[in-house]
């Protein structure tokens, strides 16, 4: 059987066959198994329908651009693997899979603006009280303390913050020197990020 696409929070969708429902934003997930399948539980709230439960092997979306799945995130790794999740563990540590920039924000063949305005909406996840909403986009996950400890995600989520403040600044040193305009992406940037650059600024 094909397994279901693996759907994140905050997805942008359709539904194929209702169009008149207008677009949805998937606001809850709950992974479940049917059948021996993997499977979603769908909380879509649509513009014109309000919230809908669906099933994501049932239901005929359609994922918006700009928000395609999340395939690096550790719910749609382990979706993916034959063996779940304890079966890639020898091919992946947990500790790679959730500190690792979604690839929007590092694939080289995208547009370093668009890696740039990526970047910087990473910066929402900045504070102790962001840490579970953090896990649960760069898990995919509905309930990651379901996984992991909070110690372990307080971990992960250093090292990946680490690596999204490294990215930033080579990226705004990149526009610099190629004397690129990049005022523009910093004038509305999270504070976060801006206290980001100052550091590496002092630092130099």
């Amino acid at each position: 059987m094909i397994t279901p696409t693996m759907y994140t929070q905050g997805m942008q969708v359709k539904h194929r066959q209702r169009p008149e429902w207008g677009t949805g934003s998937v606001n809850r997930i709950e992974a479940l198994t049917r059948a021996g399948i993997r499977d979603q539980r769908l909380w879509i709230k649509f513009t014109n329908a309000g919230l809908k439960t669906l099933l994501a092997s049932g239901a005929d979306l359609e994922i918006l651009e700009g928000t395609g799945v999340a395939e690096y995130t550790f719910a749609a790794r382990e979706n993916a693997s034959e063996g779940g999740w304890l079966g890639q563990i020898s091919k992946k540590r947990p500790e790679q899979a959730m500190s690792e920039l979604p690839p929007d924000a590092t694939d080289p063949f995208l547009t370093p603006e668009r890696r740039l305005k990526y970047l910087l909406t990473l910066y929402r996840f900045d504070g102790a009280t962001k840490l579970i909403d953090w896990a649960v986009a760069q898990s995919g996950l509905d309930d990651p303390l379901s996984r992991f400890n909070r110690t372990e995600l307080e971990s992960f989520y250093k090292d990946w913050a680490r690596d999204r403040d490294v990215a930033l600044h080579r990226l705004v040193t990149e526009f610099r020197h190629r004397r690129e305009p990049v005022d523009a992406f910093l004038a509305d940037a999270p504070r976060a990020a801006l206290a980001t650059l100052q550091r590496f600024e002092r630092a130099r």
